[in-house]
C-alpha cells in the first residue's frame, strides 16, 4: 500500500481557504442579526449552524476549484 503525502504548504491552503469559508459564513450571521434585529447572542447560539454553513461554503469553493483546475486542464491538452 502507497503512502499518501500531503505537504504542509497545501495543508496551510486549505486551513486559510476554510477560515475565509468561517470568516464568510459569520459575515452572514451577523448580516442577518442587523437586517432582522434579532439580539447579538446569536452570534454564538447559532455557532453550530454557522460551522454548518461554513462547509457548505467550503464544498462549493472546492467544487469551484475542481472546475477551474479541471477547465485548465483541458485547455492545456487542446493547446499542447
Amino acid at each position: 500500500m502507497n503512502d499518501i503525502v500531503i505537504s504542509r504548504r497545501r495543508i496551510i491552503r486549505e486551513a486559510q481557504i476554510y477560515a475565509g469559508c468561517v470568516l464568510a459564513a459569520l459575515l452572514v450571521n451577523v448580516y442577518s442579526i442587523i437586517r432582522f434585529m434579532t439580539e447579538w447572542k446569536e452570534l454564538f447560539t447559532t455557532l453550530h449552524i454557522t460551522l454548518a454553513l461554513a462547509c457548505v461554503f467550503f464544498v462549493l469553493v472546492a467544487m469551484i476549484r475542481g472546475v477551474v483546475f479541471f477547465g485548465r486542464l483541458a485547455l492545456r491538452r487542446k493547446a499542447g
